[in-house]
């Protein structure tokens, strides 16, 4: 049960830095096309972690 948490969590906290890395990566347009801001990303990211 243990194990099954602790990967759970990896998991969740790599999808959180892929998705961060990923809309870090893309310019101020692209964002403003998505309707996402800058300062909203790391939010984003955390609330939509799978």
């Amino acid at each position: 049960m243990l194990f099954r948490e602790l990967f759970a969590r990896y998991r969740r906290w790599k999808s959180i830095h892929a998705t961060i890395a990923a809309l870090e990566g893309l310019s101020t347009r692209e964002l403003d096309d998505l309707g996402i801001a800058r300062w909203q990303i790391h939010d984003l990211a955390q609330r939509h972690a799978v």
